[in-house]
């Protein structure tokens, strides 16, 4: 029988980290009551160092609720979260970053009000952020400029985490983002779609193990692909 919710981690370059998250969430959803997968995605760069593949591949061995997804690289965050969402198999899909910004207990939070509220889909704003300055101005203006081009969205800040949805809707979408797009992607199709949304205030933290990947050519990317989404939009391609 399937799972009631499936949570797919983002764990690119975690390495030891992604043992503390892992049985940090995996002992919440224990507690929790209900039925439980997690999808660990470890993609790799060929020729990296990164010990992470063959970390959660070992964390997967020795847990049946858990399964690894190791592939070498084709894409960046976007290509790594659709080779997680593909194998979900659970009622509800949530997906979440491993670098512990965002809280894991915030899973069980966007599950119950999307399970208490019969939505479509549900995520995190940021209120409160302890990730420094310039990230802080690069949300506000990804955000404004998100909401001018496509209004009526249901959201107030569109890269935030966790995001949950129903499996059936999330077989609606059409996903193709490799890179730092997909949120907003995500966002733009559950607008077209007309889902059901909600929101629930969270606080951000700081990544305390390395950098953001979020680079000035993470921030091209983005902006390039928002126009190209609304021209595509706006013409009905």
């Amino acid at each position: 029988m399937a799972a009631e919710l499936s949570v797919v981690i983002l764990c690119y370059r975690a390495e030891d980290q992604a043992y503390d998250f892992v049985k940090k969430t995996s002992g919440l959803l224990k507690e929790s009551g209900i039925s439980w997968e997690l999808i660990l995605v470890g993609n790799y760069v060929k020729g990296s160092d990164d010990r992470t593949p063959k970390i959660i591949r070992e964390i997967a061995a020795n847990n049946e609720h858990i399964k690894a997804v190791t592939l070498p690289k084709e894409g960046m965050m976007g290509w790594d979260a659709r080779s997680g969402l593909s194998v979900a198999e659970g009622r509800f899909i949530c997906l979440i970053d491993g670098d512990e910004q965002m809280p894991y207990k915030d899973i069980i939070r966007v599950y119950k009000k999307i399970k208490d509220e019969s939505l479509d889909f549900v995520q995190t704003y940021r209120t409160i952020r302890h990730d420094g300055i310039s990230r802080k101005i690069k949300s506000v203006m990804y955000n404004l400029i998100f909401k001018i081009l496509f209004p009526g969205a249901g959201v107030r800040d569109i890269n935030s985490k966790p995001k949950i949805m129903m499996r059936e809707v999330y077989r609606d979408m059409r996903l193709s983002s490799d890179d730092w797009f997909l949120d907003a992607e995500i966002i733009i199709q559950a607008r077209r779609l007309k889902f059901k949304m909600g929101e629930i205030p969270t606080t951000f933290y700081k990544c305390k193990y390395r950098k953001s990947y979020v680079n000035f050519h993470a921030i091209f990317e983005f902006l390039k692909n928002l126009v190209a989404a609304r021209i595509k939009e706006f013409f009905n391609l």
